[in-house]
Order: C-alpha cells, then structure tokens, then sequence
C-alpha cells in the first residue's frame, strides 16, 4: 500500500519552498606523478621563504623584545618570541666547491676570515680549496706543461685543519703580489688576448680544478684584480662555466673605499702604539726626538691612529700637505718622456718639526718628543731622492728602501742647528712589518669571522658574483657591487683618504703640541 505523503505543519502566513537539491560531489581527478612533485616542491619553498615585509631595516623585521605573538604571554626584556630568527632561502645551492686566494700583505685575523669562511662551507657538505702563495701559481697554470698539484699549490681543507685557527698568526695559506692583471690598464684590454694571457691561466685553472666560487681577500690592489676576473668572465663565449667572485677587504692601512675598518687595523694601530710609548720614554731617558715611519702608503689612517693612541707630539700625512708645500717637479720616464708632477717641497715639512722642537723647548721646557709620518709622503718626494727605486708587481714604489723617516731626521737636526746654534738628537725609523702578524685584536677577530661568514651568505644565500663583503654598525654585513668601487673608465679602485677637518682628523689636531699657535 502506498504510503501517504504527510504535509509539514506550518505558522500561518509562512510559505514552504520546496527543498533544494545538494550538487553532486566533483568526480576526484587522477594527479600526475609530476604534478605532485611540482605542488610538494612549491609548499617547500613557502615554508622557507620568509615572510614579505615592508620593512627595510633589520630593526623593523626583527620583533621587540619582551613582546610576545600572545599577549597574554609576556616576555621577559632581551626575550624575543619564537618566529624571530627567519631560515634564509637558499639562491645558490649550485656552489659545492669554492676556492680560498689570499693576495698581499699580511694583516692580523687573516686565518679569522679563511677559518671562518672555510667552516660555514664544510658545514654544509660543501669543498673547499685553498691556494697557496697568492696568484702565484694561478696565473702560470698551463693544462700540460703547469698543471695544480695539490699539497704543493693548494690545500684541500678539512674541518680539522681550520678549526681553532681564528686567533692564530701569520697565514694558512701564504700570500704573495703576484699580479695577473698587470697588463691590463683599461677596459679595452679585457678583449686583448695578449694582455688577459694571465687572467685566462687563472680561469682555466679553476676550471679545471671544478671551482664554482672564488673568495678573494685582499687590499685594493687585489680587490682590482677580482673585479678583472668577473669583467673578463663577462666575454667569455655563451655556455662557457661562469665562477662566482666574491672578494673581502683586508689591509691595515684602513684606506678601504666601501667599509669603514678592515680587519688587521686596530691590531696594528695598538701594536705599533706601544712601541709608540716605547719610543717616547726612550726619548724622555736620552734627550732625543723620535720620527718614526708608519705604513699606510697612500693615506693616513694608520698613522693617525699610531699617533694618537701612541701620544705622538706631532702626526703628518698625505692629507696634511697644504698648497704652500709643493712645488712644480720634472719626472722622466722610463721611456725618456718628460712630464711634471706637483711633489712635497721637503724644506717645508722640515720646517714643521723643527717648529715643534723649538716650541717644546721654549714653552714647555721639554727637549724630547715623537713625530709619525705617513709613508705615503714619500711617494711625492723629490724625484732625485726616489729615482731608480724598485716597484712591486702593482706598479708601488718600494717605500720600505727609502727610508723617509731617517730622511727626515737628518734635516731636523741641520735646520735645528742652523735656526738655535745648538744640537739636537734625532733618530729616524721605520714601524709597520713587525706588526703585519702580531696576535690579532679580539675586534679583528670578530670583524674577519663575519667577513668570512658573509662570504658564505653572499655565494650560498644571496647567490652573488661581483660584490664586496663589507659590515657596518654592530657588524650588520653589505654586499657592495665591484662597480661601486671600481672606476669603470680605468678599472682601477680609489683610495678613501682622511677628510681634511673631520672629526677624526681633528682628534690628533686637539690632542699633538699646538705648534701652529707659535705660527700664528
């Protein structure tokens, strides 16, 4: 029997809409093995991506401290919550094997920066090779006749041979100034194959030995030589294997355009600073005055920091000089040509000291003392006092073979007697090499390991080629592009020099004798 349709009670005035049918489910569709890996590849790399951000300080991405995601949950101060510290999103993984080349002087914290570097790599399952002597045997590599041996021209580093090396002297891998870009003096030589015959030895042998990223450290001169690298890479035929160039800022003349202190400064400014107050106490003991040479070749920075940490009576460099104290001078090359060049009249910086001599003794009854010359000074004496003095393989005249210093001192002690009738003691010297490998500065230390680690971030994180690892603030790093350092007419980088009245400059004004009131 058919069963009767019962009709649902309602409220008066209400109206019963007829029930809706509910849409059939969607038929699953079958997913593609790739399909899925494409989908799981995609959630990965949102997980790792860090979250987009409007912020461009690393104070606005970070949170505050003591503020917790819950508010119910305070945080103690100096507590950040957890989230804080973002995992990077790796850009270069294709780097597994990375080569390490030292160009230069020494400076304290080298093995810091080679240490550190060489770690963060090993750290994550990658090679690292560094290269004996410099340049030295790259740039003679031949694929027959000069092939690499390792053990010889390079190391193979294992964790055990760079751990517990950051604050030991002297360098892992040895350096030398072996130039493969010394026939390159513009742009259009980069096309020369003749001029780039060294550049291209450099390439080949890393390529033969599967480097994918060099890590260069070094002064200017050497920051010169990774920037002709990347450039020469740049016309390299298309599909040619392309390394990674990262380079990292070292000397302890702190004339670096782009960071504010290089690693080996302020170990150099206090090793030679006590020697410095040596000095001086010897002066006070014998009745002398000490001119002593500080290395620094074209800016003062050294110097300065010698003379005011040291308690220098007096501190002249390069940017001292004013226009009164040069003079019109003919220079002859080595190929007869005649030219003339503004250089230091030496009567006048004679003059200065003999100032300060005089002033000592008359106002404050004092007949010792101790003056810090920059040695970038002499690069613009006379040419008859540095003609025919040998140049390094950067074009450099040796500064160490002139000894300006005891120069100097010579012609302090003539014009003091010509000027009073009486004699004075001056000792002329030379300061700097025996602080190159001194025991690095806990700073340095510091300053060379965050250099090393940003090597890693640069290649690793950021995937980088072309740029200077620099820091600034509480060692927050920067990657600064090869051409912001380098002029891109001559290839050549720039010296930061001590601006004339900066605060800086002004220190050592306040704190040497005040000379100049005699003067004026």
């Amino acid at each position: 029997m058919a069963r009767k349709k019962i009709a649902k009670k309602t409220r008066p005035g209400k109206t019963v809409r007829p029930a809706e049918k509910k849409p059939r489910a969607a038929k699953a569709r079958s997913v593609s093995k790739e399909d899925w890996e494409a989908r799981a590849r995609e959630r990965e790399d949102a997980r790792s991506k860090p979250e987009e951000t409007a912020a461009d300080s690393p104070e606005q991405m970070v949170a505050k401290p003591g503020r917790s995601a819950n508010p119910e949950r305070k945080l103690p101060a100096g507590v950040f919550p957890r989230g804080t510290v973002r995992r990077p999103r790796l850009k270069g993984a294709h780097i597994r094997r990375v080569g390490i080349v030292f160009a230069g002087g020494p400076a304290p914290g080298a093995n810091a920066v080679i240490s550190a570097a060489a770690i963060s790599f090993l750290d994550t399952s990658r090679e690292v090779i560094g290269f004996t002597s410099g340049y030295r045997h790259l740039e003679r590599y031949h694929p027959v006749t000069c092939r690499l041996q390792m053990g010889e021209h390079y190391r193979l580093f294992r964790a055990r041979d760079v751990s517990g090396m950051r604050n030991t002297q002297g360098i892992l891998i040895g350096t030398s100034r072996a130039n493969p870009g010394a026939d390159i003096r513009g742009p259009g030589d980069l096309n020369n194959a003749r001029r780039t015959q060294r550049l291209q030895n450099c390439y080949a042998a890393l390529v033969d030995l599967g480097i994918d990223a060099l890590i260069s450290i070094g002064g200017d001169d050497t920051l010169k030589t990774a920037n002709f690298l990347y450039e020469y890479q740049k016309r390299l035929p298309r599909g040619a294997k392309r390394i990674h160039i990262v380079h990292l800022p070292k000397t302890i003349d702190n004339d670096y355009k782009g960071i504010d202190f290089t690693f080996g400064y302020f170990t150099a400014v206090d090793f030679l600073a006590k020697e410095m107050k040596n000095l001086r106490a010897d002066a006070e003991a014998s009745d002398r005055y000490f001119i002593a040479q500080a290395m620094g070749r074209k800016a003062g920075w050294l110097s300065y920091g010698v003379g005011i940490a040291g308690e220098a009576n007096m501190i002249f460099s390069v940017e001292d000089i004013e226009e009164e104290m040069l003079f019109d001078d003919e220079i002859i090359d080595e190929n007869g040509a005649r030219r003339t060049e503004r250089r230091l009249r030496l009567e006048a910086l004679v003059e200065r000291i003999t100032d300060l001599v005089i002033w000592r003794e008359e106002r404050e009854g004092k007949t010792f003392g101790t003056v810090v010359l920059a040695e970038g000074l002499a690069e613009l004496l006379p040419e008859k006092l540095i003609r025919g003095v040998d140049k390094d393989e950067h074009g450099h005249i040796s500064i160490g073979k002139i000894d300006l210093g005891h120069i100097v001192a010579k012609l302090v002690e003539a014009e003091y007697t010509r000027r009073t009738g009486k004699k004075r003691k001056v000792t002329g010297l030379q300061i700097g090499y025996e602080s190159r490998c001194a025991v690095p500065h806990a700073f340095d230390v510091m300053l060379g390991s965050q250099l090393g680690i940003g090597a890693f971030r640069a290649l690793v994180e950021e995937n980088l080629d072309g740029h200077m690892v620099s820091v600034s603030g509480q060692l927050d790093l920067r990657f600064v592009p090869f051409r912001n350092l380098v002029n891109p007419k001559t290839l050549r980088t720039e010296v930061r020099y001590i601006q004339p009245g900066s605060d800086f400059h002004r220190l050592a004004r306040f704190l040497e004798s005040k000379t100049e009131v005699a003067r004026a």
